[in-house]
């Protein structure tokens, strides 16, 4: 089956792409540029590097844009969706979804309406063994937001290797944090992965903190050996 999977450039999505290679044919990622940084549908920081990840990966981007209003981002979801449908005869859509209701049951409906499938590879995994896949499994992802205690500004680009799992496990014991960051307490961003052809470069980047919440914003970036 051809699916389209959609891209926010974070961990989540990018793994459930992983999952859905191993057993569909992914024709392309599917990703909305909301004008609104506050999106309530679609991550937002660094967004524009997924035009490289899909580079990297060497699978077409379909690409829409939103002005993000909370109800209307669904139907600008749904828009650019069915022109992945028409540019590359997708018959599922792919998404990152682990625990939020929110985000599932609106791209479940817009799937619905299109006649496509959803599917949701990790939806309820187990946060820790997830995590720990993902550590071990050959992904370079980097914190490319923070937005809760007990997150300071050193974690803006960091790496989510074992040292950082280990203390995302001390914090959700602790503070009852959620450990791949569901309730919105980080974000991230792809540098690798085990399917990409070229890893992704950071030329220039500029972290910026104001109360308790911050961003690594990417600035410049480029594909392995293209610069």
């Amino acid at each position: 089956m051809k699916v389209g999977v959609l891209c926010s450039g974070g961990k989540d999505s990018l793994f459930a792409c992983m999952c859905a290679m191993q057993e569909e044919e992914v024709a392309c990622l599917i990703t909305v540029f909301p004008d609104n940084p506050e999106s309530y549908m679609f991550h937002t920081p660094n967004l524009h590097v997924v035009r490289l990840q899909a580079r990297a990966a060497g699978i077409p981007l379909v690409a829409g844009t939103s002005r993000g209003r909370e109800e209307e981002e669904l139907a600008d979801l749904s828009r650019t969706v069915a022109e992945a449908v028409e540019r590359h005869g997708i018959e599922g859509v792919v998404t990152g979804a682990l625990q939020s209701v929110y985000q599932a049951s609106r791209v479940q409906a817009i799937c619905r309406d299109l006649d496509l499938w959803c599917f949701n590879p990790l939806w309820y995994a187990d946060p820790g063994e997830y995590m720990e896949t993902l550590v071990s499994s050959g992904f370079d992802v980097i914190v490319s937001a923070v937005a809760s205690e007990p997150f300071d500004r050193t974690w803006l680009g960091r790496r989510l290797d074992r040292a950082a799992l280990q203390d995302l496990r001390r914090y959700a014991e602790r503070y009852g944090t959620s450990l791949p960051g569901e309730g919105g307490e980080y974000e991230t961003l792809v540098l690798d992965a085990p399917f990409f052809r070229h890893r992704i470069v950071i030329g220039e980047a500029e972290a910026v903190w104001q109360n308790f919440r911050g961003v690594f914003h990417v600035k410049e970036a480029w594909l392995e050996g293209d610069a």
